[in-house]
């Protein structure tokens, strides 16, 4: 087989890649095939229709809109260059903005000749059945174009963007890249609706390791999120807040259960996986949700845009898969934020950047204007074992004010 880097591989090679797949499922006879090999196959599938494409994709006959358009063209991927170094309270051994399905045993940054910069990413497939594929979700708007790009090194090495295109885009890929760094280039256009794509890069069976750098997914900026402290309502409602989660109380759970209030809990990631069966209870009441509140509570405006990004994006993803929904609402830790923070929620699809004007933790009533609570007032409280009196005093502000809880998302929208 050539070593040599192709930008239009054979059809040749497009059936011998398939067979290989084939044989691969075939091997298992008749017996139970393991469950992540149908959709292997699937996505084989689209791989194979796409090889005999060239390496670099052809524009899509899709544009922008005008209102897309005239926004200027960001690079929205997370860690793009793999510069940000993991949070000790992220994910043990994850690869920051990206998830890598082999873990730490496969992915890991390195610094021995990145493309760029002082570091890149390293992914040696652990077995015959692994591609070393690493993914990100990216934010996109909808019927908006975008160009992917990734610089990349090794054999057999592919970029592609799926689960929110307007349709099937074959990847760009390489059969080698000689030892060197090739640059990969795709284009994809967001489907109508699609809010997410899922930006993948991978390697192939058996072909060994790879690296990846300089990852660009370059499109229209999406307007900075809104910073709020209140909801603006004439509704006689107020909403209750929960912050961290270290401390899970079965005395605030019942406080939650017995008066039904619906609760927007903001969880630190690690926190909410500690005890997630806990967070689904005392979110369960109509209108409650769970939001974003960072990886690791650090001081936002101390972190560079790409660092924001991280912690935003990074704590979105997590939270999404132990609870199935994506946050849309971030609160900035100690309240901290600045114009780079509204950027980067809106890059990692949070449309308000929350903080409160009320704050009844650990046996406050702290009201920050005058008089009683008033409509569209947010209260703070956090995951401590105060919190079931922190509730009933809340509850009780409310009530002499006239106001009910009720859920803050569907506000917000």
């Amino acid at each position: 087989m050539s070593t040599r880097p192709s930008t239009r591989p054979s059809t040749r090679l497009s059936s011998r890649l398939s067979g290989r797949l084939s044989g691969r499922l075939s091997s298992f006879g008749g017996g139970r095939l393991p469950a992540r090999l149908p959709a292997l196959a699937a996505s084989a599938a689209l791989l194979v229709a796409g090889l005999a494409g060239p390496a670099v994709a052809a524009p899509s006959s899709a544009e922008p809109s005008s209102a897309a358009a005239s926004a200027p063209t960001v690079n929205l991927a997370t860690n793009p260059g793999f510069e940000i170094p993991a949070s000790s309270l992220a994910d043990w051994g994850s690869v920051p903005g990206w998830r890598c399905s082999g873990g730490p045993a496969e992915a890991a940054l390195t610094t021995t000749a990145p493309h760029s910069g002082s570091s890149a990413l390293a992914v040696t497939p652990a077995g015959d059945e692994s591609t070393g594929e690493c993914v990100q979700t990216v934010s996109v708007q909808p019927g908006t174009t975008y160009t992917a790009s990734a610089w990349v090194r090794g054999k057999f090495v592919f970029l592609g963007a799926t689960g929110g295109t307007d349709r099937p885009t074959a990847p760009a890929w390489t059969e080698s890249t000689n030892g060197g760094w090739q640059k990969l280039t795709t284009r994809f256009t967001a489907a109508p609706g699609a809010t997410t794509v899922r930006l993948s890069v991978h390697g192939w069976y058996q072909q060994g390791p790879f690296a990846v750098d300089d990852v660009r997914v370059d499109g229209p900026a999406p307007a900075p999120a809104t910073a709020a402290a209140s909801v603006p309502t004439s509704d006689k409602v107020v909403f209750f807040t929960v912050d961290d989660g270290w401390q899970t109380t079965p005395e605030a759970e019942q406080v939650i259960a017995a008066n039904k209030l619906p609760i927007t809990a903001f969880p630190l990631p690690m926190a909410a996986a500690n005890n997630p069966d806990y967070f689904r209870r005392v979110t369960a009441a109509p209108g409650s949700s769970i939001q974003d509140h960072s990886v690791s509570h650090t001081d936002l405006t101390t972190l560079s845009p790409e660092a924001q990004q991280v912690e935003i994006c990074d704590a979105r993803d997590s939270l999404t898969r132990l609870f199935g929904t994506a946050p849309t609402v971030f609160r900035p830790p100690y309240f901290t934020w600045n114009a780079d923070t509204l950027q980067a929620a809106a890059n990692c699809g949070m449309r308000t950047v929350l903080t409160a004007d009320a704050d009844f933790s650990w046996g406050a009533s702290n009201i920050w204007h005058e008089g009683t609570l008033s409509p569209g007032d947010v209260v703070l409280m956090h995951w401590t074992d105060t919190l079931a009196d922190d509730l009933r005093r809340a509850l009780a502000a409310a009530e002499v004010a006239g106001l009910k809880p009720a859920g803050l998302a569907s506000y917000l929208r």
